[in-house]
């Protein structure tokens, strides 16, 4: 015997064993048990979700030997013929090369006749979008009163080229894309009734490369049995379709993460030695970002058996939420450069040195110095007269003595706030500082609360940089340890916060009060958008 693909051999026989249409099936299957059939029916969806086969098996429920039923009995000749193609009254049409008018009349002027069989002659016809405007309107009348014994069961992939007309007179039915999920399940299960040895992983990798389409899952399945021999293996699987291997990404991050940028280019060396698709590799990686993000939110939904939980959820606990949605960013942004730049190697590594540029432990420290050079540049900068060779050197300045730790008298607790404005610390050091509670300071150590929300702030260098600072600002060298519990005092944020707070507060009554605000407001039934408004100091 010929062999026969997988997508035709295992195309489901009835409802019972169609996979992720249940929405579908479960309408259907209502309709025929209650004998409540429509006259035409239109199922839209991309390819290779069942739009066909759904259609088989209407026209095996509505034409089964043993009466109309939601479970064709699939051995009486009926059924049979159907499922071979061979029933008279089974009419399939492929309206792409039947676009005409005329093919249309004549399909139609056959309608009138009784089925030859069966109990109902249906007329399949698929990619109906594809008909001329004259073939829609030709059958526009028979579609809205056709004869009893006639069933219409329209397919298409583009239902916005179908007219409303159309739509109208039939009950449509969206088939949903497959999620990789079912599709790897239905392939597990074709693979064990087969004989086929294979790799779980293996059918995840096909399960995503089908895009939804379960047919375009069996067929990527052929030619993995094909490409290993018998077998379904990740590794064949994964060199047949060019995937990129997890340790590849996994390994990415990391190095983004010790700041390595060496290691970031041998990763980038090893994928192209490997052939390896560098759009793909950009697309997986923001799919695993997707999935460190999911893991810093919800970390729950991370699955417990999970062979890369762990690794998942140490990448979580090392990057801040903003650093993940800004790398996910410069992922997404970086894929779609890849056809600009000067070659695919050379737009891949940019993006990886992007990502190593805006590093976290770069990010925060950067914006800070950015925007206290902007605060620190004057509206108005007198020009000072160039320096002549006679002038006299200016005095040194000695700095400022607010910066000086002050005198405490015994047993007077140090103001927190107080040193926390003094510091000279920015970026994320800075905000580590003024989201800590202080417990304690002794003569060679400072113990910080920090609430656990905030434990993503101990990230290197901050805690680094503001035991410096605190060294410096007291005058001997402090070793800084942090626990983590909830805040008993305000911290310097919170104070910060509540003050903003009451200065917008004071604001929004000040503008209230004002007496061409309220006349406008009666006058022109207007109201006060109280987000536009910034207090002046």
């Amino acid at each position: 015997m010929s062999y026969q693909v997988l997508a035709r051999k295992w195309r489901p026989r009835n409802f019972s064993t169609l996979v992720g249409q249940e929405h579908v099936v479960r309408a259907l299957t209502h309709a025929l048990s209650e004998q409540r059939l429509h006259h035409a029916y239109l199922f839209t969806g991309t390819r290779g979700v069942g739009k066909t086969t759904i259609a088989r098996i209407l026209a095996k429920s509505l034409n089964c030997e043993g009466g109309i039923t939601a479970t064709p009995c699939g051995v009486c000749s009926a059924c049979q013929e159907i499922d071979s193609g061979r029933f008279v009254d089974l009419l399939e049409v492929d309206a792409a090369t039947n676009t005409k008018v005329d093919e249309m009349r004549q399909l139609l002027e056959n309608a009138v006749y009784a089925p030859t069989r069966g109990r109902f002659k249906v007329y399949v016809i698929d990619e109906v979008h594809m008909l001329s405007n004259s073939a829609f309107n030709a059958m526009l009348k028979t579609l809205e009163e056709p004869p009893e014994h006639v069933k219409f069961i329209l397919a298409t992939t583009d239902p916005q080229k179908i007219p409303v007309t159309v739509l109208s007179r039939c009950l449509q039915f969206n088939l949903k894309q497959m999620p990789a999920g079912a599709i790897s399940g239905h392939l597990a299960h074709i693979l064990q009734a087969e004989g086929v040895p294979f790799d779980t992983p293996a059918l995840g990798l096909i399960a995503r490369s089908a895009s939804g389409s379960m047919r375009d899952g069996l067929s990527l399945l052929d030619q993995a049995i094909a490409h290993g021999a018998g077998r379904v293996e990740e590794t064949q699987v994964r060199s047949m379709l060019g995937t990129v291997d997890q340790d590849y990404l996994f390994a990415l991050l990391e190095a983004v993460r010790d700041g390595d940028a060496s290691a970031l280019l041998r990763v980038a060396s090893d994928l192209a030695m490997r052939s390896l698709s560098f759009s793909a590799a950009l697309q997986e990686l923001g799919a695993l970002l997707t999935r460190v993000q999911i893991a810093q939110c919800i970390p729950a939904a991370i699955d417990e058996d999970g062979p890369e939980r762990h690794r998942l959820l140490a990448l979580a606990a090392a990057f801040t939420p903003e650093f993940v949605q800004l790398a996910y960013q410069i992922s997404v942004v970086g894929r779609n450069e890849l056809s600009v730049a000067p070659d695919e190697y050379a737009g891949f590594v940019m993006t990886l040195l992007r990502l190593h540029t805006f590093r976290p432990s770069s990010v925060a420290d950067v914006v800070a110095a950015a925007t206290n050079r902007v605060k620190a540049v004057p509206s108005e900068r007198p020009q000072a007269p160039p320096p002549s060779a006679t002038s006299t050197p200016p005095p040194t300045m000695s700095p400022p003595a607010a910066n000086a730790a002050p005198v405490l008298a015994e047993g007077e607790e140090p103001d927190w706030h107080q040193i926390v404005s003094a510091l000279p610390l920015s970026g994320l050091a800075r905000t580590l500082a003024q989201h800590s509670e202080l417990r304690r300071l002794g003569e060679g150590d400072c113990l910080l609360r920090l609430a656990p929300a905030h434990s993503h702030l101990q990230m290197k260098p901050a805690p680094d940089k503001l035991q410096q600072a605190l060294s410096d600002y007291f005058g001997r060298p402090l070793l800084l340890r942090f626990e983590l519990a909830s805040n008993e005092i305000d911290t310097p944020a919170v104070a910060a916060g509540r003050e903003r707070q009451e200065r917008q507060g004071r604001a929004i009554a000040a503008i209230e009060q004002d007496a061409f605000v309220r006349d406008v407001i009666e006058s022109f039934d207007a109201s006060l958008v109280e987000s536009s408004i910034k207090p002046i100091a």
